[in-house]
């Protein structure tokens, strides 16, 4: 299903569900849908390497002078920071929500003038770093942060690798959530009335 990020302008703040499966093509429909929309996205990267991202965006014909990159796996998986990077800040690990807090803080207040929107790719696999509590209590922050702002944020989850709990308490901190696998309504189905 299309991702429908029409109301950004008023509504800040999503949660964007998906397969395990889908996760790869609809990081990449949301990336789309944003750099096409004007906006300079700032992406937390804890699921893929920002180099890695780059060529596969690059090879989606995503502008990446649009897009700066917070990643949080490259310099924990070769324990260097890989050189000639631009636009890309480093991070020891997924699990170190200090400096992930500051390099999120550092990158908005950077691009504030450029119409900011920060993509979250994968909250799911910060779950094999960190505790949900850990994660709730750090997404609450990022999203507190964005508000304040005034700055829109999207929050990638895989559905079934969330325990019911930390989707709950991750929906409270969002103006809407948007599951990008459910099959799209038909008109004059089931609970959708047909237009004349």
């Amino acid at each position: 299903m299309p991702v429908d990020l029409s109301r950004l302008g008023q509504d800040k703040l999503f949660l964007v569900l998906s397969t395990a499966e889908k996760l790869r093509q609809n990081n990449i429909q949301i990336i789309k849908t944003l750099t096409d929309g004007g906006y300079k996205v700032v992406v937390i990267t804890t699921n893929r390497p920002s180099g890695i991202l780059k060529k596969i965006y690059a090879a989606e014909g995503i502008e990446l002078s649009k897009v700066f990159f917070i990643d949080a796996i490259t310099k924990y998986a070769i324990g260097r920071v890989p050189e000639g990077e631009p636009d890309t800040v480093f991070v020891n690990s997924p699990s170190n929500l200090t400096d992930l807090g500051i390099a999120i803080t550092s990158a908005l207040n950077a691009t504030s003038g450029n119409k900011p929107c920060l993509l979250f790719d994968s909250i799911s696999t910060m779950l094999i770093y960190i505790p949900s509590i850990a994660i709730s209590k750090f997404i609450h922050f990022v999203a507190s942060k964005l508000r304040l702002l005034d700055a829109p944020g999207i929050f990638v989850a895989v559905e079934k690798g969330i325990d019911p709990l930390l989707l709950t308490q991750l929906t409270t901190y969002v103006d809407d959530v948007i599951d990008m696998d459910a099959p799209s309504p038909v008109p004059g189905g089931d609970g959708e009335p047909q237009k004349a």
